[in-house]
């Protein structure tokens, strides 16, 4: 029987940036269209977070019934260490799924942006398939491709279309921005499990590019999501605030070139998430000052 703190454990907390990231960003695109409305801003972060721990369970419960996590390196799995029962945790998936559903159904009915049923129904198939399922996308290289789908430009024009009604060039290039930062963090989580994917069969973009490319990917990834926000600096200088995450890229992107073992990028995925919320903090600076 797992205890409550490995129930916490497991649903992967350090992850949680990583979905409240695309919110904070459509949210300051909405005000910068003139249409924040903070009510729907809750319930897309309701949607985001709920659907992010559904995620973690869900892989848990999927790798673990694979045997994928038996041998690994990195934080607590509850199925594959033991730690609780499979059917508990895909219990525990679906109802954090479920919940999430029921908010992102609450946002669309006030929205009437009825199209987005469509898109949250995508979205929990694609949660659930990742690792799921006989042929799960995420043991095909296809999990980073989704995981910038869906935490960069459905999660933040999402957001920003159910308070504002539309959408803007700051919020598209927010959106790119913010996927890649997530596509980086599961680069680096898939570096490290590198020679245990390969084992048991799981070709995650990580496997296919090779150590040295996947690791170069990360930190191009990185600069890449500043280097989208100069197009803006014409009407919104304020965006230069970004630049102020160099110097915190820095360490991140050293221990994935740099570090020779597994454990030694354990850190990075917690220094990422934080990249990325620190990001969206940041450009949420940019557009209110410049609203000012």
């Amino acid at each position: 029987m797992a205890t409550v703190g490995q129930w916490i454990e497991g649903a992967r907390l350090r992850t949680l940036p990583m979905a409240i990231a695309p919110v904070i960003i459509g949210t300051s695109a909405a005000y910068d269209l003139h249409g924040l409305h903070w009510g729907r801003a809750v319930l897309s972060a309701l949607v985001a977070l709920l659907m992010q721990v559904g995620v973690n369970y869900a892989n848990d419960y999927s790798d673990g019934i694979r045997g994928t996590d038996e041998v690994r390196v990195g934080p607590l799995r509850l199925v594959g260490s033991g730690a609780a029962r499979p059917r508990h945790v895909k219990m525990a998936a679906f109802a954090a799924l479920g919940l999430a559903m029921l908010a992102g159904l609450a946002l669309v009915v006030l929205s009437q942006a009825w199209w987005l049923l469509l898109v949250g129904a995508g979205a929990v198939l694609a949660a659930w398939g990742y690792t799921g399922g006989k042929n799960p996308y995420g043991y095909l290289g296809l999990g980073d491709v989704f995981v910038f789908v869906f935490f960069g430009p459905v999660a933040t024009l999402g957001t920003t279309f159910t308070q504002a009604g539309q959408v803007s060039t700051a919020a598209v290039l927010g959106s790119v921005a913010t996927g890649l930062i997530a596509v980086a963090l599961l680069m680096a989580n898939n570096v490290r499990d590198i020679p245990t994917d390969r084992e048991v069969g799981k070709r995650t973009l990580a496997v296919r590019l090779g150590d040295r490319k996947a690791r170069l990917s990360y930190v191009v990834m990185l600069g890449l999501a500043l280097a989208l926000m100069m197009p803006l600096v014409p009407a919104r200088p304020w965006i230069l605030l970004v630049l102020l995450l160099i110097p915190f890229m820095l360490m991140p992107s050293w221990l994935m070139l740099q570090g020779k073992q597994r454990k030694s990028l354990i850190p990075v995925l917690k220094q990422t998430g934080l990249l990325n919320l620190g990001f969206s903090v940041l450009f949420a600076a940019a557009m209110v000052l410049t609203g000012l």
